[in-house]
């Protein structure tokens, strides 16, 4: 069953255009002369081919995914690590938190809307509005009123119901203003190692030696004594869950 529910990411982008595709595709054909016809069925297969190749990255943005993989790539450069941990792991970090985190999310949408759907209980468009009600319900708790509000103002109207066009964008920026501020956090124990060590260096008469170079054992210890790992994460997660 959970590898069933990783589905749902998948399922999730076709649901949101699919509905938009008309049910008449096979009454409606393009003629090209001697090239010949080309179905609107035709059309919509390559649509559906198109957008589940961009699937993972659409769904991906409806998650938690995009702040904590911010959140990590800063904490490597307040450390002042370039490659490690390498690009991949944070990633895969990044994913499995994902994945912890909208667990109950994937869930719900699974019970509400993709499962009824495979079964043939409910139509398309009923399924594609139950599958994006859980990840609509998670987006808005977490989007900043201002930023939609000014989304909403630059069409021209304030209030009403958020349409996915705009809370989606919302969405994302709040996340990364939320992971900038918190990185803002992260860099200054870091910085503070920063400016003792090339204070100490350059009392020394040691200013040809590169502060970084030596900054950099003792950031690490302090990131390890400190259990930064668990800290950060643990804080991250409970940010979505408390």
């Amino acid at each position: 069953m959970p590898a069933r529910r990783g589905a749902a990411l998948l399922v999730l982008a076709a649901l949101l255009v699919l509905p938009a595709l008309p049910a008449v595709a096979q009454q409606l054909s393009l003629d090209f002369g001697d090239q010949g016809t080309l179905t609107l069925r035709s059309i919509q297969l390559f649509a559906l081919i198109t957008l589940l190749s961009l699937a993972p990255g659409l769904a991906i943005m409806v998650t938690c995914f995009p702040f904590l993989l911010t959140v990590f790539s800063i904490l490597r450069q307040a450390i002042g690590l370039q490659q490690a941990p390498p690009n991949m792991m944070i990633v895969s970090l990044a994913l499995f938190l994902t994945w912890f985190v909208m667990e109950p999310v994937l869930s719900r949408a699974w019970s509400d809307g993709v499962a009824p759907l495979l079964d043939g209980r409910i139509p398309l468009e009923e399924a594609a509005r139950l599958t994006i009600a859980p990840f609509r319900a998670f987006m808005t708790a977490r989007a900043d009123p201002g930023i939609v509000d000014a989304l909403q103002a630059a069409r021209g109207g304030v209030g009403g119901a958020v349409g996915l066009d705009t809370l989606l964008p919302a969405f994302l920026l709040s996340e990364i203003q939320r992971a900038f501020e918190i990185g803002f956090l992260i860099f200054l124990p870091f910085l503070i190692i920063d400016l003792v060590v090339a204070a100490v260096l350059m009392s020394m008469g040691m200013m040809m030696v590169p502060p970084a170079i030596v900054s950099l054992p003792f950031k690490l210890a302090f990131f390890v004594v400190a259990d930064g790992w668990q800290l950060l994460s643990g804080a991250l997660v409970k940010g979505y869950l408390g």
